[in-house]
């Protein structure tokens, strides 16, 4: 077929007409026009060819009649309006977190000062590190946009309720609550402690909470107003105002509902094809019963990392798009060169499940990459290891002695005892429980590696690639075999200011493909793909 044609069956009479001079029908100029984004496109025969222009002639002026046009469609045009008046951006779009500040502060500098939200990846820091980089950002981002990851941690309280005061404390107006199986008083206390009253009545809310879920329970607990339970504890804590619990009843406990689907790190793995329509669906539900002033918006994260599946998410209703395991890959984010430099190189099917460290006694697991480690068989062998036995003494020598070898590189006894240093400082009350439970003190022997293997990855710990945990979805995959002509597949010029925008683009630029298609126009494959280019 030829660049471009056009099937009269599906012709409609557009009362426009261009001039035939101005029609450009040379393939690069075709691609020149569709990617003038801020320009609209008009397509209309010229001679034996078709042709497009950006213009058309005033109402009643001879000439070629327009047989198909896309509108004029920039990146800032897609998603939600209210999520860009409310967030102070751009764009339609979040950096979500990545933990132990692979979300660094330089990749949420870079991003804010662009205008795209980002998240810091508090989660996994101590509360001095957590401080300092919310005091960097601030010091770049004065006025945002910005956020900070808080994230659920049923087996170390202390760590949620501390980032919290925190949070507090130095005015973080937005936080990412990510990894939630329910509320908790912490988070509810962030919320609400942000409520006052407007002049005319109306709710003021100053704490905005983007949740990431997965799940439609989850969703619902986030999308309803705070329980009764919680807002009665922190009543008597003196944590919350009566004014701000009443207020309370009016207002959701999130205002942006991020539908999770296959992503790196925690993850039920679910295909956001399925998840977000059904999250979309119960916020509806929910906005029917409440009739909140302004309804909740749902985005879409996980498995985005292409413009095909960026503009299928806002197809579909998302209020904007989140990306992670692709931004970890660019040169801002807190990895290692090696890890930056493997991520590039991964596809689709190069991510496994492995147990997480911070959830490992419940048996929750998060996405990993399974190239170029051996993280992930030796995780599953730990948490294999403490599902059959009951401690560390019932593990058999031979199977005690070959984890010692292979996988710690050091006695069990002497990882104990830094494990006991360990959250002396971190987490006493944890220490406490395990020191009269053997089953618990496993457990923390076998964090051990979990925890540490993250920061290797991170800093790039020689000898130790093996073991590196490298949270990856199969998202970035995709977006290694879109780049892969282009030089954006050297890992050291991806920046990710710059990838966003070629992903943001590139949706706009389908989405008037699409538009052009619908009408009867079929396109090659040059012109029907959008390809980044420098």
């Amino acid at each position: 077929m030829s660049n471009i044609e056009f099937n009269n069956n599906k012709a409609i009479d557009w009362a426009w007409n261009v001039n035939s001079a101005d029609l450009k029908t040379d393939t690069a100029e075709i691609k020149s026009a569709l990617m003038n984004l801020s320009a609209p496109v008009y397509l209309a025969q010229s001679g034996a060819d078709l042709g497009v222009t950006d213009s058309i002639l005033d109402s009643g002026s001879d000439g070629e009649k327009v047989l198909a046009f896309a509108q004029a469609l920039t990146p800032e045009d897609l998603g939600d309006d209210e999520y860009k008046k409310q967030h102070g951006v751009k764009y339609a779009y979040h950096g979500g977190a990545m933990a132990n500040g692979i979300a660094s502060v330089e990749l949420v500098i870079a991003l804010g000062k662009a205008g795209l939200l980002c998240s810091f990846g508090a989660a996994g820091l101590i509360p001095d590190a957590v401080e300092d980089a919310i005091r960097r950002i601030q010091a770049e981002l004065p006025d945002g946009p910005y956020a900070v990851n808080l994230i659920h941690a049923p087996a170390e309280e202390a760590l949620e309720s501390g980032a919290v005061d925190r949070f507090l404390k130095m005015g973080v107006k937005t936080v990412e609550a990510s990894a939630y199986l329910a509320l908790t008083e912490h988070i509810v206390w962030y919320r609400l402690s942000g409520l006052t009253q407007n002049d005319d009545g109306s709710v003021n809310i100053g704490h905005k909470v983007i949740a990431k879920v997965s799940r439609t329970e989850v969703a619902r607990r986030f999308m309803e107003p705070a329980p009764e339970k919680l807002i009665k504890k922190l009543l008597a804590q003196g944590k919350i105002t009566e004014l701000q619990a009443e207020l309370s009843k009016s207002v959701p406990m999130a205002d942006d509902i991020t539908a999770e689907a296959d992503s790196g790190g925690h993850t039920d793995n679910r295909p956001f094809v399925t998840l977000l329509p059904s999250i979309i669906t119960l916020r509806d539900e929910i906005q029917a019963k409440y009739n909140y002033p302004q309804p909740l918006r749902v985005g879409a994260g996980g498995g985005i990392g292409t413009p095909e599946s960026a503009i299928a998410a806002f197809n579909m209703g998302a209020a904007y798009i989140v990306l992670g395991s692709v931004n970890q890959s660019c040169v801002e984010a807190g990895a290692s060169e090696h890890t930056r430099k493997l991520l590039s190189t991964i596809e689709m099917a190069d991510v496994t499940m492995a147990p997480a460290a911070d959830m490992f006694e419940m048996g929750v697991k998060l996405q990993v990459l399974k190239r170029g480690s051996m993280f992930a068989m030796r995780a599953n062998k730990l948490y294999d290891l403490y599902v059959n036995y009951d401690s560390i003494e019932d593990i058999p020598a031979a199977e005690r002695e070959k984890i010692e070898k292979q996988i710690f590189r050091q006695n069990l006894d002497e990882i104990w005892a830094g494990t006991e240093d360990f959250f002396k400082q971190r987490d006493p009350e944890m220490l406490a429980r395990a020191l009269d439970n053997p089953k618990r003190k496993m457990a923390l022997i076998f964090r051990w590696y979990l925890g540490l293997s993250s920061r290797w990855s991170n800093i790039g710990e020689k000898g130790r690639e093996m073991d590196y945990q490298i949270w990856a979805g199969p998202s970035l995959g995709a977006f290694n075999s879109w780049v892969k002509e282009t030089y954006l597949s050297d890992y050291t010029k991806r920046a990710a200011v710059d990838v966003t925008m070629h992903i943001l683009q590139g949706a706009a630029y389908l989405q008037r493909i699409n538009q052009l298609k619908m009408q009867g126009v079929s396109l090659s494959t040059e012109l029907g793909r959008y390809v980044p280019n420098n």
